[in-house]
């Protein structure tokens, strides 16, 4: 397991997690390990220790997404019927739109975590699958969720099997959708004409649906906040790669990216981190007094439509540029990461695909702990308007 860099080449285990534990029990079979950007930091798959880019089996030329890219391309070309993904940013959701899949991101702790860590990035992550169905991804949720032993906190208790939950209608939901970025700006059109399409179905299927967005927040506080718990646990993982090699990253084997956070969290003091929790937990107090009022909310997956490759690629060695600079993955990753902060479930729905093939996701955030409302509406929404039949050329 490479994590998608020169420096953790040919790390193993001699042990599996519980979530790999719970897999095999479900009787799933490990095919083997996908691809990622190096330390999953950024959202699109080109890691050069792999010996090239991933690439989109919708168009070559196109970024699989990331940071679970490989996941994304290895289910849309047909190789695997489901894949694990991570998201600490969007990392599940980000290719499965870019692949034209079903993804979803739990809400925070569904999933264990054990028996190596309590947490990952602070909470930002979560663990589950890339699918084709929705059918698909309530079974593996159902093989794995619940809490393990020990562990730091756990998610709401789940009411019924979720195999059980998408077999019900959701009733009536009150959904609020919008294509602006939380930061003012528009989204790319393509991007608005797919939420404004799956705003249309919904309200066709009978929700409630209005024009509306979380507000009374700071969204660059907010990816600031999140960037500085980024770095800091990127920096963590490289620091016990070099207490198990006995030696620091030469410089080439970490990329200038990925030095950039490094560098970056040396510069991060205990009670800065410390405060960029707290900003984050103040966020998602802020943000759960929208969803007294709303069952679900509706944006688009990216901003921009999927990039070519070598758009955001990890060559940037100033991190806080990389990510929220005037050009940065902010304009690109500025919807997903909403629901990382906030502990939320979210998903992409594979339901548009633009003019020139390419797929776009919606992206729904349901409150904290209903990811069976999530399902049981995107199993009403793969019934109206069925993907399982589109499929890339590669």
């Amino acid at each position: 397991m490479s994590c998608g860099s020169r420096y953790f080449a040919g790390v193993g285990g001699d042990h599996d997690t519980e979530l790999v534990a719970r897999y095999r029990r479900a009787g799933l079979v490990i095919f083997g390990r996908t691809t990622t950007p190096e330390m999953a930091i950024s959202p699109t798959t080109e890691a050069p220790v792999y010996g090239g880019p991933t690439c989109n089996p919708w168009n070559p030329d196109y970024s699989a997404g990331g940071s679970s890219g490989g996941a994304g391309a290895a289910v849309a070309a047909g190789i695997v019927p489901l894949a694990h993904g991570s998201d600490g940013g969007g990392s599940i959701r980000i290719p499965a739109s870019c692949n034209g899949l079903f993804g979803l991101k739990p809400t925070r702790a569904r999933l264990p975590f054990g028996p190596d860590a309590g947490e990952g990035w602070g909470g930002l992550l979560v663990e589950h699958v890339l699918t084709r169905s929705v059918r698909d991804s309530a079974a593996a949720l159902d093989a794995t969720h619940g809490a393990d032993l020990g562990a730091y906190y756990v998610a709401p208790p789940v009411v019924r099997p979720y195999l059980q939950e998408i077999e019900t209608p959701p009733g009536r939901l009150r959904i609020a959708f919008t294509a602006t970025r939380f930061s003012g700006e528009p989204a790319h059109p393509d991007c608005a004409a797919a939420v404004e399409s799956t705003a249309r179905l919904c309200a066709e299927l009978g929700h409630e649906v209005v024009e509306s967005a979380p507000d009374g927040f700071d969204w660059e506080e907010v990816l600031r906040n999140v960037v500085t718990i980024m770095a800091s646990g990127t920096a963590l993982a490289v620091r016990q790669r070099a207490a198990a090699l006995g030696r620091p990253p030469r410089e080439d084997e970490l990329e200038p990216a990925t030095r950039g956070a490094v560098k970056l969290a040396e510069s991060i003091r205990g009670p800065d981190y410390l405060l960029a929790l707290a900003g984050l937990h103040a966020f998602a107090r802020t943000a759960a007094r929208f969803f007294e009022r709303h069952d679900v909310l509706l944006t688009p997956v990216l901003a921009q439509p999927t990039a070519r490759l070598g758009r955001w690629a990890m060559s940037n060695p100033d991190f806080l540029d990389y990510r929220l600079g005037p050009e940065g993955l902010g304009t690109y990753v500025a919807f997903t990461p909403f629901a990382n902060a906030t502990g939320q479930p979210a998903m992409s729905v594979p339901l548009h695909w633009a003019a020139d093939g390419m797929p776009i996701g919606s992206h729904f955030v349901g409150r904290f702990g209903a990811e069976a409302t999530l399902l049981k509406l995107a199993r009403q929404l793969e019934e109206a308007r069925p993907w399982r039949d589109r499929r890339p050329a590669v």
